[in-house]
Formats: structure tokens, sequence, C-alpha cells
């Protein structure tokens, strides 16, 4: 259960050990190096801290902290455990986005997709507050939910990697079984090879939540940011088909 009571998907709990070869840290250098950019072009000064409100394993972390002093917040155990290995210098902190408070502000608040699992909108307006108490006056906050309502659609995936003695692979499938509601759902298939060679398979259900682009920013705005859409620009995706919200206090 993470800080809410809420059940963990089987990727951020029991099979979190397991999460460096499901997305491996060396994937993110281009989307860190796009969010950094972003940061810093929101932040109106200096911006050396950075807060990271759902943290998960630190992929992005393991090179944002080449720029900032980074403390990273995440409600599960197994990858704050995960996280900590990669990123030893980084302070880490269990912590649900909706709730903690550290009594610090930093010069940058980030969200990556962690904000997915935010399904209504009390749980995002909660995630944005603990963005903004924590953000300093002038300071810049980006928010990277993988979907809004107007340019979801239903895809497959496919990926893993090879450790030295275990290795894993995954399918991915989104999809929206109730499109007037605030969620979709992600059902992942992992195959997962293990260091005596034998093979295991579990289904993990990933329920995300999905609201109109302009509900976003109404939530960011009502919170006190000033925030503006920007296209996330990536080498491996189509122009235009994601995006993010930066904002400034």
């Amino acid at each position: 259960m993470n800080a809410q009571g809420r059940e963990l998907p089987k990727l951020y709990s029991e099979l979190a050990e397991w999460w460096p070869l499901m997305s491996a840290p060396s994937d993110y250098e281009e989307e860190a190096a796009f969010y950094e950019g972003q940061l810093l072009a929101a932040a109106a000064g200096p911006c050396q801290t950075l807060l990271e409100l759902g943290s998960g394993g630190g992929n992005n972390a393991s090179f944002l902290k080449k720029r900032f002093e980074m403390v990273l917040v995440e409600p599960a155990p197994g990858m704050l455990q995960v996280s900590r290995a990669l990123n030893p210098e980084c302070e880490h902190i269990e912590g649900d986005m909706r709730t903690v408070r550290l009594e610090r502000q930093f010069d940058a608040v980030f969200i990556h997709d962690a904000i997915c699992y935010m399904t209504t909108e009390d749980d995002v307006r909660r995630a944005i507050e603990t963005a903004f108490v924590h953000c300093k006056p002038g300071g810049g906050a980006l928010f990277a939910p993988d979907h809004v309502r107007e340019n979801f659609r239903p895809s497959t995936d496919h990926g893993g990697h090879d450790g030295p003695t275990r290795a894993l692979r995954y399918l991915e499938w989104t999809w929206d079984p109730d499109a007037g509601d605030t969620t979709y759902t992600v059902d992942y298939s992992y195959l997962m090879r293990d260091t005596d060679g034998s093979i295991h398979v579990e289904w993990d259900r990933h329920i995300e939540g999905l609201f109109p682009r302009a509900a976003w920013l109404r939530m960011m705005s009502d919170a006190g940011f000033e925030p503006k859409v920007v296209r996330f620009d990536h080498s491996e995706l189509e122009p235009g088909e994601y995006e993010v919200f930066v904002c400034r206090k």
C-alpha cells in the first residue's frame, strides 16, 4: 500500500527490484535534458535546488542531479531502494505527493509521469498544491502526464533489458474502457528470466488519470501558478504527440 492506503502496482512493490531491467536509466538522457531546459527557462531567477515528487526508481534524477541539488520524494519503499542505489548523493524521502510537507521551498519542482496515478481532480489538485507550497516565488514547476484527454490514443508497446545475470521483457497495452470517466488502463505482462535461467510471468494493471488540457491549466492556475502548455520534443516521438505543463509561481 502507498501512503494513502492504495494498492501499488506490482512493478512498484514486489517487483520493484526488476525496475532497472524494465526501464534502464540510460534511456532517459534525452528526456531529462528536455526537462532540465524547461525548468531552467521557467524559473525567474537562479535555479539550483529541485524537488521531484513521485521520483520512482530515480532514472530522470540520475541525469538531473548533475545540474540540480535534488530531493526525491516517492511513496513506494521498493522504488526508493532502487533510486538510493542509483542516486546515493540525493536525499530520499518516503511520502505521497498529495500530502507530503517538507517545510522547505525549492527553486523548482518536478513531477514526471507519476502524476498519472492521480486519478481524480481532487488527487491532481492536491499534488499541484504540494508542488506550489514547495516552490519558491518566481520558481518553476513542470508536470508531465503521459496523456491529456485530447491526445489519448489506445496503443501497445514492448521493451525490456538484459542485466548481468537477469533479464526482463514486457508488453504494454494502453486502453480506455470508459471514455466517460477520468481514468484509463495500462496492462503489462512481464516475462522475467532469473539468474538460474527460470522464467516467470506476471500480469500488472495500472489505473491512470486522464483529464482535458483545460482542466490541467485551470487547476494549476487555481493553485497560483502561471501555466503554459509545452510540446514535448523527443527524437523517438512524432512532433506534437505529447505535451507537458510548465509553470512559474
